[in-house]
């Protein structure tokens, strides 16, 4: 079995974890990316399970693992949704963070310091597996795409986000996002580690994921908000999967 943890990678986020729940803070960036991260992922798993967006917990019933899940920023609304939850993360103290913010708000999340392949080697099964923003900081990327397949139920759905290996990617996250508006330390991409959407859709097909959709995640500098996109997926983007039942 492979190992996804990268010492480098997770020492990156053990030092900013203090700041997940900042919207200010070094996390800026995904604060603002969350609705169009949340409305991908929710209309992907009402699709996939015949759920109503509009009840009041569409996502009861449906066990959830949100790997990589830092300070839960995605795993306390799943959990609002009804979602069972568990967020897991190779980082511990983004867990300690995590556990804190969720008891402040009275939510009941399962949240665990560990990584993917433990949660494999323990025998956890889900319906729901989220991957976001975390494989251009795995050590193995297809290993990882392999064991969120491996830890899915037959019938089951993985939604991956990451960044696009291109020129305009370069300069949105890492000249833009970390040398100019300083959203982020500088290092905490490197570009080289950023996968392509046909890499990636590989990495699925080759783990026994059938791709469902891909769409990008695109920023507006003038309206400076994000929204979907069916046809620009050259910085930002999602992937869903399904592993055939």
């Amino acid at each position: 079995m492979t190992d996804s943890r990268d010492p480098s990678e997770i020492a990156k986020f053990e030092a900013m974890a203090a700041e997940w729940w900042d919207p200010k803070g070094k996390f800026k960036p995904l604060h603002m990316m969350n609705p169009v991260r949340l409305g991908y992922i929710t209309t992907q798993i009402a699709a996939e399970f015949g759920r109503d967006l509009e009840s009041p917990r569409p996502f009861e019933g449906l066990r959830l693992l949100d790997i990589g899940c830092g300070g839960g920023l995605l795993s306390e609304p799943m959990a609002r949704l009804g979602a069972s939850v568990v967020g897991a993360d190779a980082a511990a103290r983004n867990i300690e963070v995590a556990r804190i913010h969720a008891d402040q708000v009275d939510l009941k999340i399962d949240y665990r310091a560990e990584a993917a392949e433990d949660l494999l080697a323990a025998g956890e099964r889900f319906d729901v597996v989220l991957a976001m923003e975390i494989v251009e900081h795995v050590a193995d990327p297809p290993g990882f795409v392999q064991s969120c397949h491996d830890l899915l139920q037959p019938g089951g759905l993985l939604v991956m986000s990451t960044l696009n290996r291109t020129m305009r990617s370069f300069g949105a996250a890492i000249i833009g996002a970390e040398w100019v508006m300083r959203w982020l330390p500088k290092g905490t991409h490197e570009w080289q580690r950023f996968i392509t959407p046909d890499e990636l859709a590989e990495m699925m097909q080759s783990a026994g994921l059938r791709v469902a959709d891909r769409q990008g995640m695109v920023f507006n500098p003038i309206s400076w908000g994000w929204s979907l996109s069916d046809r620009d997926l050259s910085v930002n983007y999602a992937m869903a999967g399904l592993r055939t039942a």
